[in-house]
């Protein structure tokens, strides 16, 4: 092999290989990086449709961005090398961990399952189905992380002129029944597989065993699961009951799809009080050298000296090519009676004449799996369809749809984007996805003082991204600190996936200001000035002959101060300005000083209304206290 492949990524240490491709340690001689190389069989490298269907599936898993997925960097074809280059996973697989514990406890096992839902959530939401979930494609990372591996791969063999739809590709201990049966593989498929993940963390074992991948894969078509209690007495039931819910042969009876299987998980780990726990260290511990997920169970070679690496047979826990005829429908005879003793016949049958029965049943047993099934259907071309319409068709072509929904740029709301199977034929009752428009995404309403966290996996719904810009955010004094007000786009804006959606933040309420200087402004003027400041108001009066009635002697506290309880008050003259009476008739003077809550007092002269006033005291401008009294003299002979 090359040791430079597309002059980039260099060929180090082998780490395992399979029956479909190798893995070796590697750099990344651009970036500097260690990474892990899947190189495939030379086979598929010549198969031009392979190629084309690998490279689409790289980079469909490329752009999942999940924390429990390993990352896909880069793809590639370089002479009889096809290739793909991945994060390097420092740690070992689940399967190390099943063959160093048997069992593990209901804790840790949940702690396991949950992330990988996680990434089978996140890869079910884009539209890809792993087909090919086992221990060895499950990798525990030195700092307890799980991540999940190798998505698409065995879609992208499946297209390879080196099989056909009479050929299963897949781990045969971990393919579900429709996988066996017709080749269909859905999100339900994953759900199964990672049932049966499930049933072997809490049991040690899987399900069904057997010396050839045949007798086990019949078994996935014929058999129920049996509840794990039965090969672990102590299994809560209803940990028993939801493996054999993600389990059942009919798929329409599993849950959905990953999303789905995961909230039942954390429902039931939360009703029999199983806590998650950390990985165990022994797990990821120095001694083991980085792993990768490969197509079958890996080999630990030494991380410095390249050591010959072993090549495992396939059996029923590696991924392998497998004759779909192969696979009986009917449960053999010899093994529903138990083994009898040998009977003593009277006329002996020579050998070959045994081998030549064999083959003979064989051959009329296959004859008969071959021609009495029903005949295939073909899969309606139904993109462009609305939604029912779409479902209506695939249902009478004696079908089973399950309508997957996905957002589009481009696509109408509520019409067909694709088909899984996109065309061909099916054996009728298998299962076909219809992935339908729910439109572009739309900003989400926001309330203010919602999470962080709550906004954007609100945006992560709507496969738009967040983006936080604290140059953006505001003071405000009834949402939270650190909570969001709004965003921007506003709600309701339409946009294109993978767009940025700006956070805009609380910076909490706005730091207070010093009290300002009101002293001699109207009342109105002054709580204007005070409450902008960001404080509430109390106003008191009380009498100053300095200051005009109405404006403000003084505050507390005083000007330039800073109130920590935000409370001022505001201290306002009820002075009144003695007007000018001279002139004015007794009457006239005496309404006058009435309506501004002061008295009048003829002191001399004629107290009749109409005479006229010619002196005053106090005089007209000084200012007294309200209900003051005002003494005035009048003319004796005015008329």
């Amino acid at each position: 092999m090359a040791t430079l492949l597309e002059q980039r990524y260099r060929v180090d240490a082998p780490l395992a290989r399979g029956g479909m491709s190798a893995v070796y340690r590697g750099m990344d001689t651009r970036l500097e990086r260690p990474v892990a190389i899947k190189v495939m069989d030379h086979r598929f490298a010549e198969d031009r449709s392979f190629v084309d269907r690998f490279e689409r599936e790289a980079r469909a898993a490329a752009s999942l961005h999940h924390p429990n997925v390993i990352a896909v960097h880069d793809q590639g074809f370089d002479g009889d090398h096809v290739f793909l280059v991945m994060e390097l996973v420092d740690g070992g697989t689940l399967r190390d961990l099943l063959v160093e514990r048997g069992r593990l406890t209901i804790p840790l096992a949940l702690s396991v399952l949950e992330p990988v839902l996680s990434a089978l959530a996140a890869a079910h939401q884009a539209g890809l189905v792993h087909r090919d979930v086992k221990p060895e494609n499950v990798l525990i990372g030195k700092n307890g992380v799980v991540k999940v591996g190798d998505f698409g791969l065995v879609k992208a063999m499946a297209s390879s002129n080196n099989t056909s739809n009479s050929v299963i590709l897949g781990t045969v201990a971990y393919l579900s029944p429709e996988q066996v049966a017709t080749g269909v593989t859905t999100a339900r498929g994953d759900v199964y597989a990672a049932g049966l993940l499930l049933y072997e963390m809490l049991t040690g074992q899987p399900p069904y065993v057997g010396d050839t991948p045949i007798s086990v894969a019949y078994r996935h078509v014929n058999d129920d699961v049996p509840p794990p209690s039965q090969s672990a007495p102590g299994i809560p039931q209803a940990l028993d009951e939801l493996v054999v819910r993600a389990t059942r042969r009919d798929p329409m009876a599993r849950p959905a799809d990953a999303g789905a299987f995961l909230a039942e998980v954390e429902r039931v780990r939360l009703a029999i009080g199983a806590p998650l726990v950390p990985i165990p260290a022994s797990v990821h511990g120095t001694k083991t050298a980085p792993r990768v997920a490969t197509d079958m169970p890996t080999v630990q070679v030494a991380p410095v000296t390249p050591a010959p690496v072993a090549t495992t047979p396939p059996g029923p826990q590696g991924t392998r090519a497998m004759s779909r005829s192969d696979v009986p429908t009917r449960t053999p005879r010899s093994a529903d009676k138990k083994k009898e003793p040998p009977r003593k016949r009277r006329f002996p049958i020579p050998k070959w004449g045994i081998a030549a029965a064999v083959l003979a049943v064989i051959a009329i047993v296959s004859t008969l799996i071959l021609t009495s099934g029903p005949d295939p259907v073909a899969i309606p071309n139904v993109v462009g369809d609305d939604s029912v319409s779409a479902v209506q068709r695939i249902e009478d072509a004696k079908l089973i749809p399950t309508v997957v929904k996905v957002r589009s740029n481009d696509v109408q709301r509520n019409k067909v984007i694709r088909t899984d199977p996109p065309n061909g034929t099916l054996i009728p009752g298998s299962g076909v996805n219809v992935y339908v428009s729910t439109g572009p995404p739309i900003v989400p309403d926001v309330e203010p003082g919602a999470t962080v966290a709550d906004v954007q996996k609100a945006l992560q719904g709507q496969e738009l991204r967040s983006k936080l810009n604290p140059a953006e955010d505001l003071f405000d004094n009834n949402v939270p600190k650190g909570s969001v007000i709004s965003l921007s786009p506003s709600p309701g804006t339409q946009l294109k996936l993978g767009e940025e959606v700006t956070l805009i933040l609380s910076k909490g309420p706005a730091p207070l200001k010093p009290l300002p200087d009101v002293r001699g402004k109207t009342e109105a003027e002054a709580r204007e000035l005070v409450q902008e400041a960001g404080y509430t108001v109390t106003v008191s009066t009380r009498f100053d002959e300095r200051i005009e009635g109405g404006r403000v002697i003084s505050s507390n506290p005083d000007a330039g101060a800073v109130a920590q309880d935000k409370k001022v008050t505001l201290f306002v003259s009820n002075a009144v300005t003695v007007p000018d009476l001279n002139g004015k008739r007794v009457n006239e003077a005496r309404d006058q000083l009435e309506k501004l809550g002061l008295k009048l007092d003829v002191a001399f002269g004629d107290n009749r209304g109409n005479r006229r006033i010619f002196a005053q005291g106090p005089n007209a401008g000084e200012r007294v206290q309200k209900g003051s009294t005002v003494r005035v003299g009048v003319n004796f002979f005015d008329s």
